[in-house]
């Protein structure tokens, strides 16, 4: 049996791999909260066999994991703190592997809003390309060259970000955070999408999410400056008397 721990970490080099075709992914519902992921053997890249994406935290040991594949799919530099709210969000902060290649992610802040309740904030949440199929979503096709969602758009304005077009079953990463918010009595998750990203926006109302307010002039350097708050309200389990 192999030793996750002890595996090689590597970051798969984005232009090795652009012609690699899509595959398809299954994620069903399986818990009392209803996002725990089940996952189905899926069809290696051309060789038949079966394949699955794994889920591992970010820790000081693999940070640079994290670092590396943000390099690759944002064209932003994430300061110190990013990193810090990462670390500190624990099992909310995830790096999935193909084997033993690290081919995404999903960062999250843990915020305490006035009362003492914890909310979730997703930072971002990106998948290399070529793995797009098996961690992100159904067969379809992304209109950048990337394959990402980026919820926080710190963006120089020649950038627009996007995400895939084609029908979607889910993301593990996300479904992840969404499941592990329920477990822990979290219920409010969200983040920020630009006002005219209506994939973005089509794609987390699938989930759930829902516009809650709009911040006008949020971003710079890029038009429309304007976004939405993208929130997801978790109906939490009555106690039992």
């Amino acid at each position: 049996r192999r030793n996750t721990n002890s595996r090689p970490q590597r970051v798969l080099e984005l232009k090795t791999r652009q012609e690699t075709p899509l595959l398809p992914t299954a994620i069903e519902s399986s818990s009392s909260c209803g996002y725990e992921q089940r996952d189905q053997s899926e069809r290696n890249m051309g060789a038949g066999r079966a394949v699955s994406i794994s889920l591992d935290g970010v820790r000081d040991k693999n940070l640079m994991q994290l670092k590396k594949l943000n390099s690759v799919l944002f064209p932003v530099r994430y300061n110190d703190k990013y990193y810090a709210d990462a670390l500190a969000s624990g099992e909310f902060t995830k790096l999935a592997y193909y084997s033993d290649i690290c081919v995404g992610s999903i960062a999250c802040r843990l915020e305490k809003k006035e009362g003492g309740a914890v909310r979730v904030y997703i930072m971002t949440l990106g998948v290399l390309a070529p793995y797009r199929g098996l961690v992100f979503m159904e067969r379809g096709s992304v209109r950048n060259d990337h394959g990402h969602l980026f919820p926080e758009f710190f963006l120089p304005h020649r950038f627009t970000p996007m995400v895939p077009t084609s029908k979607k079953r889910g993301t593990k990463l996300l479904n992840h955070v969404l499941d592990l918010s329920c477990k822990q009595n979290i219920g409010e998750i969200y983040l920020h999408v630009q006002t005219n990203n209506e994939d973005a926006i089509n794609f987390y109302k699938k989930f759930g999410f829902e516009i809650t307010e709009t911040i006008h002039n949020y971003y710079t350097n890029i038009t429309p400056p304007d976004c939405y708050v993208v929130t997801k309200y978790i109906a939490q389990p009555q106690s039992k008397k």
